[in-house]
């Protein structure tokens, strides 16, 4: 609890002796608890805000609805801190959906994911496979508000917006998931693993809807730029990524 002291209000003579034979003082009585504390205590916490997104996620039937309805999301501080909601950017409908982690300076200011210098990188790492945002990538993050210094996301906030993300992922129809970092990687696979453990092997993400897609989690492109000796594992995970759609393999080996 951090108490170091225990201070009673009046002081206590504790160099003197019992006196031999001396009857021992019987133990104070401890208080009930007031009714009014009893009270306080029991009071249950308020619906919490889950339960909004979820049912705002659902009532979107289109990419344009979802970002209103997350526009419209007053369940998270965030929204209060952040410049602009990052919603997506790329091509609806592409086959690959790259989902990051949560929008940093530039893309708050932007409006859009990955448009900073983890964001030229990872076009230039997909561009090595063939793939790019005018074609073949539809790309968006989990949390569209940046965290106020850009600090990692909380449990709490990945839990909260993670029905906006199934709902994102079952509107864009992608045939596949690269999740970018271990915030996208541990919050749509529901895994306590680091991304280092979870690279390198398809998985499944499980949709709303009943559907299940293969999602491929790599490391993120800051990280990358942090460690630059760490691409050697990125550029194994895009080899892994385009020899399989050549061969139509896709998720064929995902973890069940």
């Amino acid at each position: 609890m951090g108490a170091d002291e225990a201070i009673l209000e009046e002081p206590v003579a504790r160099a003197q002796t019992k006196p031999a034979g001396a009857a021992s003082a019987a133990p104070a009585a401890t208080p009930a608890l007031a009714p009014a504390a009893a009270r306080t205590l029991s009071r249950k916490p308020p619906p919490p805000h889950g339960e909004a997104a979820a049912a705002l996620a659902a009532s979107a039937n289109t990419l344009e609805a979802l970002r209103e309805a997350m526009a419209g999301f007053a369940g998270s501080p965030l929204r209060e801190t952040a410049t602009n909601l990052v919603f997506s950017d790329g091509t609806p409908g592409a086959p690959v959906m790259v989902i990051g982690e949560a929008p940093g300076a530039e893309e708050d200011r932007q409006g859009k994911p990955f448009v900073g210098a983890s964001g030229q990188l990872l076009d230039r790492m997909f561009a090595s496979i063939g793939l790019s945002r005018a074609e073949s990538l539809y790309i968006t993050n989990f949390l569209p508000f940046r965290p106020p210094g850009n600090r990692t996301p909380t449990d709490a906030e990945v839990g909260l917006f993670l029905p906006f993300v199934l709902r994102h992922i079952a509107l864009a129809k992608p045939r596949l998931l690269v999740l970018a970092g271990g915030v996208a990687a541990k919050g749509l696979l529901q895994s306590r693993e680091g991304i280092t453990r979870l690279r390198g092997r398809w998985h499944q993400v499980s949709l709303l809807e009943g559907q299940v897609l293969a999602a491929l989690p790599t490391l993120h492109p800051a990280y990358l730029l942090r460690n630059p000796v760490a691409k050697r594992e990125a550029w194994a995970d895009l080899q892994m990524l385009q020899r399989d759609m050549k061969d139509g393999e896709i998720g064929a080996h995902a973890k069940e």
